[in-house]
Formats: structure tokens, sequence, C-alpha cells
């Protein structure tokens, strides 16, 4: 399961989420965009980082970091990747936090005493989610990284209890409908032996209540599309997909790819639609279109 990707999610669509998790947080918290930054000398990506708004001030920066599997070099690549990145944006930043999500203590990095001073500052918070408490006693966002961690055989009854529970707690238009999506991609990321279709079969939703399906219906009203309700629900779907691809990995797909994911049924369509965040190259979709190629 690709918790990083679910996380990002999760923190592309509320950055505020992430101050939830911490004692104390900055005055214009509401304002951070969460985004993935590059330093050019030596390249790399730093994918998990909030940046203050741009007011002309220097702000605080936080870096994050999801671990869901013991990495022993994790804070060496961390902390280095973050001065590099601090030193390279001096002039930007007034301050910087780091902030490491851990499904519990024990997917730590073992060997911590180099950087016993950080770990012990204000500066580094290290979040242990099987620490947070009941899940149904938690803000929904925490509520909502908690189910990634829960245990197959409870999930989907914690799962149907966080999407009625964002029904009746609704409080803005839309709310309700982007949690139902983000449980959804939690559930398919964690069965991955069902297809979403099951999965939403599961959790008591129709594919009418689904984005990929609400999305793909818009789009097909702009192309004026008249065609029969299932055949035109792929359609639709196909269209909005290879416009996500496209821009995803910022490139035109070839001809070849772009028949071939045509030729995908619709629940292969849809779970494509749920994969394809994590695609970072061409090759990233091919391999993925391989696996589910028609025998």
């Amino acid at each position: 399961m690709r918790r990083d990707s679910i996380f990002y999610r999760l923190f592309q669509q509320s950055p505020t989420l992430l101050f939830e998790l911490l004692s104390t947080l900055p005055a214009n918290a509401a304002d951070y965009r969460f985004d993935s930054v590059a330093v050019k000398e030596p390249k790399f990506e730093i994918d998990g980082v909030f940046l203050p708004p741009d007011t002309g001030n220097p702000g605080v920066v936080y870096f994050c970091e999801v671990q869901f599997q013991k990495d022993e070099q994790l804070y060496e690549r961390l902390f280095g990747e973050a001065f590099l990145y601090f030193y390279r944006n001096r002039d930007r930043f007034s301050d910087w936090q780091a902030v490491v999500i851990y499904p519990g203590r024990s997917a730590e990095q073992s060997e911590v005493h180099p950087y016993r001073s950080l770990l012990g500052s204000d500066q580094v918070h290290r979040v242990y989610l099987n620490e947070l408490g009941d899940i149904r006693q938690l803000p929904m966002g925490m509520a909502l990284m908690l189910l990634t961690t829960v245990q197959d055989n409870q999930a989907p009854e914690e799962a149907r209890y966080l999407l009625e529970r964002s029904r009746q707690e609704e409080i803005a238009p839309g709310t309700s409908r982007s949690i139902m999506e983000l449980v959804t991609t939690i559930m398919v990321y964690k069965f991955t032996q069902l297809s979403r279709v099951e999965v939403e079969a599961m959790l008591g939703l129709s594919l009418k209540e689904t984005r990929v399906y609400q999305e793909a219906k818009e789009e097909g009203k702009q192309e004026g599309r008249q065609e029969g309700q299932q055949e035109g629900r792929k359609d639709e779907a196909v269209l909005l997909i290879l416009r996500q691809l496209t821009r995803r990995l910022k490139q035109e797909l070839p001809e070849e790819v772009r028949s071939q994911i045509k030729s995908l049924s619709l629940p292969t369509l849809e779970e494509l639609g749920e994969f394809l965040v994590d695609f970072e190259r061409l090759e990233d979709l091919l391999a993925w279109l391989d696996q589910h190629r028609t025998p």
C-alpha cells in the first residue's frame, strides 16, 4: 500500500491537516500550500514540503516525511536535504520545521544518536499514528490518516463509520464528497486484490457517487456526448483519464498507449484513475498497463 501517496493527497486537499498534528502552529497556517521542491546542485527533489504564502516576508518552511517502513538512513536523508534546501533558499524562509509520520515507534530508524539534538528540539516532530487515540474520537483529517493503519478486518467498518460521519458533519459544500473519495482511495490501496467497484460495494457506495464518474460526466457534457449510459460512462472516463495522464506526465501520450487505455474496461479505467497519481514517468504507466493487459 502506497501510504505516502495517500497522505500527500490528503495534504494537497487540506494543507492545514499537518498542523493538527502539532502542538503549536503558525498564525497563517490556513495560507500554506503543500508542494514538492527541487534543488539543482546536487539535483534532487523533496516531495513533502509545506510552503508559507509569498507575502514578501520570510516564513517558516515545513518538511514532511511519511515513513511506514523502516529506513535506517531516513534522518540522514531528511536532514541533509532539508538543510541544503534551506541554505539555497535562506532569503525566503526565517525558520524550518520537520514532521515525520510513523505508524508506530517500531518503524523509526534505530540509530538516532547522531541526531539527538535535533530530535529533542522543538524543530523536529515525530508523530506515531497508533498513539493518537480512538479513530472515532479524532478530527476527521486525523481519522483518515489513522484509517491507513487499521487492520484489514476492521477497516471496512471504520471506513463506513467515517463516511456516515462525514455526511452528518458536513459544514461546507463538497466536503462529504471529498472525504468519500479519500476513504474510497484508502480502501482501494489497502485491498489491492479488489477492484474499485468491489471496494465501493464494500462501502455501500454506487458508481454514480464517485469522483471519477462525476468528473467524467461533466467532461462529457462539455464535449457534447450523447451516447448510451454504459458506453457513455466509459468514454467519459477515458477522456478524463487521458487528460489527467497528460497533465501528470507532462507530455502527450503516444497513440498506441492512448488506444490501449481506450480498450480497458470501465472498472480497470477507474482503477487506473486512482493509481495514476503514483506515476512519475511514461515507463510507470507502461508497466501498469502491461500488468493489466487483457489475456
